[in-house]
Formats: C-alpha cells, sequence, structure tokens
C-alpha cells in the first residue's frame, strides 16, 4: 500500500470540500463561483476589480463578469474610486449578507462532517501544521521562474 502525499491529501480534500459544498449551495441557487466571488469579497470588501481577480487567482475580465451577474442578482455594486476614477470598489449589498450566513452555516455543516471521527487533539495538530506550513509559503518570495530561450 503507497502512502498519500501530504501534497495530494491536501488537494483531494479540498475538492471534496467544494464538491460536498457545491451541492448543499446549489439549493440557494449559488454557483461556486458566485460564492468564491462572495466570499472573497466579504474579506477584502471595498477592493477594486483587479486586487479581487488577483486573490482569486483569475484573469480580470473573468471576474468582471461573475461581478456582472452577482451585480444583476443584486448582491454586489460597484462604486466609483475617490482616488482613480477609471477604477471600481466591490462591495457586497444588504441582500448579501443573509445569503453568505447561510453559505457560512452550509460550510461550518460541512467541515462538521468532515471532522466527524476525528480525535480534538489530532485536529489542533493539523491545524497548527498547517498553519505554519502556510507561514512558509506565504513569507518566502515565490520562485523565479525562467522560460526556455528568455534570457
Amino acid at each position: 500500500m503507497t502512502q498519500d502525499s501530504l501534497a495530494f491529501l491536501l488537494k483531494d480534500t479540498s475538492r471534496l470540500l467544494r464538491r460536498r459544498f457545491d451541492a448543499k449551495a446549489r439549493s440557494l441557487g449559488v454557483s461556486r463561483a458566485q460564492w468564491q466571488v462572495l466570499f472573497a469579497l466579504s474579506r477584502n470588501e471595498g477592493t477594486n476589480q483587479t486586487g479581487l481577480a488577483d486573490y482569486l487567482e483569475v484573469e480580470t475580465i473573468t471576474l468582471c463578469r461573475m461581478v456582472d451577474r452577482l451585480e444583476e442578482a443584486g448582491l454586489v455594486e460597484r462604486r466609483a474610486d475617490p482616488a482613480d476614477r477609471r477604477a471600481w470598489r466591490l462591495h457586497l449589498t444588504a441582500t448579501a449578507h443573509p445569503l453568505l450566513e447561510q453559505l457560512r452555516e452550509i460550510g461550518e455543516g460541512v467541515v462538521e462532517e468532515a471532522q466527524a471521527g476525528v480525535d480534538p487533539a489530532d485536529l489542533a495538530a493539523a491545524m497548527t501544521a498547517l498553519t505554519v506550513m502556510r507561514a512558509n509559503l506565504s513569507t518566502r518570495a515565490e520562485p523565479s521562474v525562467k522560460k526556455a530561450g528568455v534570457k
């Protein structure tokens, strides 16, 4: 029996969590792209589209289309950036907050389901280890990528 690598287990667990969450979020009429934008915006309210696209690791035009749909649904609004008249700042609407609360409740339920049967001490140790690993990867410079044939 081969042992799965940490990276594989993290990726696979994350995929399964998203899949379970997606299935439950669909009952609220929210797609994965939509809930990801809403959650990211709740943590970065007032950011501009470029900043939110970077945070979500998507192209700006892709985010723009997602924000268009969320704006049409009355969940997000664009406000002029007082410092740059070409830019828009993104904000959640009052309608978005109850939906986000429902999504958070779904998320808590999925996490509880995932953690069922895990010893609290093991869970605490895993959380500590993952927090340290995240910090290690967040504080170190990204490796430079050299393209073949480019100097």
